[in-house]
């Protein structure tokens, strides 16, 4: 959520900001804009009515102390009532409407953000490793998979419908391996703190994050009388375990890592990558999640992204650090490094990872806050999240990745503590 404060003083310049998302905010803009001025004109009215009020209760006191008559105060003070609850029934209306019209608008991109409407315009910022090459025609994961005996789309059909996969034997083992491998990487190396959290959310949480109510759709609500959707990312949970809380200052940043399945209805995706893992209904991340002050956030965001980048190193995967434009990034982010990994049978390098500075955004919106040294006002924390990173897509470039012609698939060396030192999947992998 944005400040309101900064968009009463500097109306022209969030309207800017706004604008190089080119999704025609402008309109919700004006609507909160209105909005606000209409609840500050009420304020006045309210306070008056109050005083008024208030005033007359003294004056009734004083005159049943000396013993005259009241009937005309206590009629004066029922219409300043009358009154009050007018103004406050208007007010509450009004900040009803102006608080969903709040939701509605993403978060400002930073200045460091290039301006642009779509993924043509990101901006490459490093690369690792070059695009794998090989003597013969490489094959898809969704090929190799089925052909190794350890991804089976077919029965997973059957069990749940399409965009849904089931991995057996070695493929079962190798997503275990690569979640067990971030989750050390991160909390051994990177200083992050283990969490396994609930994979279920309530609106509250999903509004904190920003899914709500904008991405209503993307989502799996649970039947019945339940307020609880299915996650579709750890970072519901991770950016709302402080919610509501003043943090002290000196324990920050406070760095998280989880991993969960997440849960993604892709509305608005259908006919889009239909074959193979890369867009699931289900599928695993490990979430890397910072709270920091704001004097910290940016270079907590630097550290963070690449933490997710040493994931690929480490895998020995190529790929490449996109900094998103201003019409690319998500809702609630005001700065986005994306990593792409290199997958043969697309030709190209595809997101597997998304790491992002919301600064106040979400924090505002969960009421998370903080205090200078644990003393004076506190103030709206930042908060930083990032992939560290999606394993099914890791899954997938390893497959294509390291793919040989004779149809098996190497182990990254890094892995193989984890396989109980199998270092390739054969057919029928086990």
């Amino acid at each position: 959520m944005l400040d309101p404060t900064l968009i009463r003083n500097q109306l022209d310049a969030v309207r800017t900001g706004l604008a190089t998302r080119g999704d025609g905010f402008g309109g919700d803009l004006d609507r909160l804009v209105a909005l606000d001025a209409e609840r500050r004109a009420i304020l006045p009215a309210l306070e008056t009515a109050r005083h008024a009020r208030k005033d007359v209760g003294e004056r009734i006191a004083r005159a049943r102390r000396s013993g005259e008559a009241v009937d005309e105060l206590v009629k004066a003070g029922q219409a300043h009532a009358a009154a009050i609850k007018e103004q406050e029934t208007k007010l509450e209306a009004v900040e009803a409407e102006r608080g969903s019209w709040a939701l509605k608008l993403p978060n400002l991109p930073h200045t460091s953000v290039p301006v642009g409407r779509s993924d043509k315009d990101n901006v490459e910022v490093r690369r690792h490793g070059a695009p794998t090459g090989f003597e013969f025609e490489p094959r898809p994961h969704w090929e190799i998979g089925p052909a190794l005996g350890i991804l089976d789309f077919e029965r997973a059909a059957r069990l749940a419908g399409a965009r849904f996969a089931v991995l057996t034997g070695a493929g079962a083992r190798l997503a275990r391996a690569l979640i067990n491998f971030m989750l050390d990487l991160h909390t051994g190396e990177h200083g992050y703190t283990e969490v396994e959290p609930p994979f279920l959310a309530s609106s509250d949480a999903l509004t904190g994050t920003g899914n709500l109510p904008k991405f209503e759709d993307d989502l799996f609500k649970i039947a019945g009388h339940w307020d609880l959707y299915l996650i579709p990312t750890a970072e519901v949970p991770l950016c709302n375990l402080h919610r509501g809380e003043i943090l002290d200052e000196r324990a920050l940043p406070a760095k998280y890592v989880a991993y969960t399945p997440c849960f993604r209805s892709e509305a608005g995706s259908y006919g889009k990558d239909v074959r193979g893992l890369i867009r699931q209904h289900q599928f695993d991340k490990v979430e890397l999640v910072a709270y920091a002050t704001p004097d910290t956030s940016w270079d907590v965001h630097e550290a963070l992204t690449r933490h997710a980048e040493e994931v690929l190193k480490r895998l020995g995967l190529p790929y490449r650090t996109m900094l998103l434009c201003t019409g690319d990034m998500g809702f609630a982010a005001s700065k986005t490094y994306d990593l792409e990994v290199w997958l043969p049978s697309y030709e190209t390098f595809r997101e597997i990872s998304s790491c992002s500075n919301t600064e106040a955004f979400q924090a505002r919106r969960a009421g998370i806050r903080f205090r200078h040294d644990g003393r004076g006002k506190p103030e709206h924390v930042h908060t930083l999240n990032g992939s560290g990173v999606a394993v099914g897509r890791a899954l997938v470039a390893i497959l294509e990745n390291y793919q040989q012609r004779d149809g098996t698939v190497i182990i990254p060396e890094v892995l193989r503590p984890y396989m109980q030192g199998l270092e390739v999947i054969e057919p029928g992998g086990k």
